[in-house]
């Protein structure tokens, strides 16, 4: 294992009916999963951009290696291994510092517009002393979480998908006496009025903006 730090994005063989549901309706389920493979190219491509850092995508479900092998040849994958989010993210972050990689990044795939910037503020405070680095979310939870030291319990101990997980992490870090920094909050896109958010937002999005701007125009074509 590279010294290096590893940036992880988890993610999910497109679906129908597994990914982004709360997008269903308006969307059929079959667009949803259109639109999130799009996500993941547009994540992949920004991946590429970080400089400095192993890339690696954690996949699910288990026999989804073909698939993310063909998405990203050049990105070293291994699968999920857990019973829910937190088990799965206690297991990559502490498989990936035992193995010796100096930090480890961890982002979704549910922010297709996030810059390599805020990437970049994650790995300056872990390399400044953080033992943990956070990016909120506008939902009360977060978009990104950075660690150099194993601690299982901030993921296990936390009820995942709540309004209060950010704060949830931050007590159990507190507990443990990790030292914490926040970097600036961004969104994920979870609901319609995500959608709209990100078509709005200014990012390229070279994989999804036509897509997205092709559904938007169909479910509101009287709205420019």
């Amino acid at each position: 294992m590279s010294t290096l730090p590893t940036l992880v994005m988890m993610a999910r063989r497109p679906e129908p009916g597994r990914v982004k549901t709360r997008l269903c309706p308006p969307l059929t389920a079959t667009q949803a999963a259109e639109l999130y493979e799009l996500f993941l190219r547009d994540l992949v491509a920004m991946m590429r951009t970080v400089p400095n850092t192993r890339s690696l995508i954690a996949y699910a479900p288990t026999d989804a290696a073909e698939y993310f092998a063909a998405l990203a040849p050049d990105i070293a994958r291994r699968p999920q291994v857990g019973r829910d989010l937190g088990e799965r993210l206690a297991a990559i972050t502490t498989e990936l510092l035992a193995e010796g990689t100096s930090a480890v990044v961890v982002i979704g795939s549910d922010s297709p517009s996030l810059p390599p910037t805020l990437i970049g503020q994650a790995l300056a405070e872990l390399e400044r002393g953080a033992d943990l680095v956070l990016g909120p979310a506008d939902d009360g939870g977060y978009y990104l979480v950075g660690l150099r030291r194993i601690a299982p319990s901030l993921f296990t101990e936390v009820i995942m998908s709540t309004p209060t997980v950010l704060r949830d992490t931050l007590a159990v870090a507190e507990r443990l006496g990790l030292g914490v920094a926040l970097i600036e909050p961004w969104y994920d896109i979870d609901t319609i009025a995500d959608l709209h958010r990100l078509h709005a937002d200014p990012a390229p999005l070279p994989y999804s903006r036509p897509l997205l701007e092709t559904l938007l125009r169909n479910l509101y074509p009287k709205h420019p």
